[in-house]
């Protein structure tokens, strides 16, 4: 992929192979390879949804950038940063996203509020997601290494729309954290209340 891959645009301070080098130090090779799998499905997901291919690219290589990072490392972030005091209950599932862009600010320097923004999202959604976020959401979810009951379907989905594609990711989580007895963050609630629910307008460019 580095070598058919060169940024144009000067969206971050990086060429692809140097950014590339700097997710894989902070992931095992399993994890780093999911974030490639991501990388090449936002760019397809974006070239067929009208959307800057090199920004969503940058953006699905990010978005597990801090998946790995001790649960310290995550809280203490939560409170210097003045973030949601609640969101220290819902562990590194929903904070590898929200504090994942606060480490890619410090660490990265790289402040390109729509990636940090699709990078916040992309296991909880929000009511309200512009493209980018809805592609790192879903290219996530169902980037070719993932096997579930139902991937083929979220496929579909997304294939025929981007917002088919979130409405069906959002009610597989949330029957799944259900099924699970697990706690669901509350902004999860009000992804699947607009997108599923009709509670909010859910669309964006």
């Amino acid at each position: 992929m580095s070598k058919t891959i060169e940024y144009t645009e000067g969206i971050v301070p990086y060429r692809h192979e140097e950014l590339m080098a700097q997710v894989a130090a902070q992931l095992t090779d399993k994890r780093y390879q999911h974030c490639l799998r991501v990388e090449l499905t936002a760019r397809k997901l974006a070239a067929a949804n009208d959307v800057d291919v090199e920004l969503a690219g940058i953006a699905g290589l990010l978005h597990d950038y801090a998946k790995q990072r001790d649960d310290q490392t995550f809280i203490d972030l939560i409170k210097s940063r003045g973030m949601d005091p609640n969101l220290v209950a819902y562990g590194n599932g929903v904070w590898h996203g929200y504090v994942g862009a606060e480490l890619i600010k410090d660490e990265l320097h790289i402040y390109n509020e729509p990636i940090l923004d699709a990078v916040r999202l992309h296991t909880v959604g929000a009511p309200y997601m512009t493209k980018l976020a809805q592609i790192i959401f879903m290219a996530d979810f169902i980037e070719p290494a993932r096997d579930f009951p139902g991937v083929d379907e979220a496929r579909q989905a997304t294939a025929h729309s981007l917002a088919a594609g979130v409405r069906f990711q959002i009610q597989h989580t949330l029957d799944y954290l259900i099924q699970k007895g697990a706690p669901v963050y509350p902004q999860t609630l009000a992804t699947y209340n607009a997108w599923v629910g009709g509670v909010a307008p859910q669309f964006a460019n």
